[in-house]
């Protein structure tokens, strides 16, 4: 009998031993697929790009240049579109938390009668809207056409962000919570600002990396309504600029023509890359647990 356990225990000890090294092969080969990538980009943005073409770059740089990053440096242009992204990340991001967390709050209280029709509201602007020409046409009526604040205002509120955040209030503050406040004399204002939001910190972090991303990647509101006036760019149109500028020189109508005129064009594409999404993947590692709850919040009971 004896005998017959410890065979089986060494039967299940095996069984966790290969079970372990499966899951410790596929979580290196995820972690290369996702990684790899990334790396190359890094390594191709200071290689020769006919190096790279010819498939001679693969985990090392090779006949290291930085053409592409002194082409993007020496643009003054980078840095006033760095500082009005910034800009437009900070002050458009504050904003969307003051307007979104509010109505996530109301939208999420039962004694709110008409919750679920202003919900409705919000919800068909997902499926359907006015169109690219009426909007323009909008916003040239109110005069924010050229003008620093459609940056910032363009989207004050997104549904999807407003619909996790009242998720989460709605399924972590409890309404007894609300209902013992009120018995102190607490308003929805007070209990909002010293019970929910600092009850709320995961879903604040959620909401702030959705809308920093959003305005840190936002392009199209400057191609389509800034009408290119060069000191309210952003950093993606400037980069765009750049690289399109490059691609004409590569293509024989600037100084630099020939292969060497594509293989710089090559470097700066890759280092527009980098340039662009280094600051987001920098402060992703400090908000990825809120980032996985949130997207949880809104798959699962949305």
């Amino acid at each position: 009998m004896a005998a017959k356990k410890g065979k089986e225990i060494r039967e299940r000890h095996a069984s966790d031993r290969i079970f372990n090294a499966a899951v410790i092969i596929l979580s290196i080969t995820t972690f290369i697929v996702i990684a790899y990538p990334l790396w190359f980009i890094v390594i191709a943005s200071i290689s020769n790009s006919n190096m790279v073409n010819q498939g001679k770059v693969i985990l090392w740089p090779v006949d290291i240049r930085f053409y592409g990053y002194q082409q993007i440096w020496e643009d003054s242009r980078i840095w006033t579109g760095y500082l009005n992204t910034l800009i437009y990340v900070i002050v458009g991001t504050v904003l969307n938390l003051v307007v979104t967390l509010p109505a996530a709050y109301a939208l999420s209280r039962p004694d709110f009668k008409a919750r679920n029709a202003v919900m409705m509201y919000f919800v068909f602007t997902m499926y359907f809207s006015g169109g690219l020409v009426p909007l323009y046409m909008t916003i040239k009526s109110i005069g924010f056409i050229g003008n620093r604040w459609i940056m910032i205002l363009m989207v004050l509120v997104n549904t999807y962000n407003l619909i996790i955040a009242r998720t989460f209030i709605q399924n972590t503050i409890p309404n007894d919570l609300y209902e013992a406040a009120q018995l102190d004399g607490c308003s929805h204002f007070t209990f909002l600002g010293k019970v929910v939001l600092p009850l709320s910190k995961a879903i604040i972090s959620v909401e702030v990396l959705y809308y920093a991303v959003y305005h840190w990647n936002d392009y199209f509101t400057a191609l389509m309504y800034t009408n290119n006036v060069a000191k309210i760019q952003p950093l993606q149109t400037v980069l765009r600029q750049i690289l399109l500028l490059n691609e004409s020189y590569a293509n024989g109508n600037g100084g630099v023509q020939g292969g060497y005129g594509q293989s710089s064009a090559d470097q700066v594409k890759y280092a527009v890359i980098i340039v662009s999404t280094v600051p987001i993947l920098c402060v992703y590692p400090f908000v990825q647990k809120y980032f996985e709850k949130g997207v949880m919040i809104g798959a699962v009971k949305g």
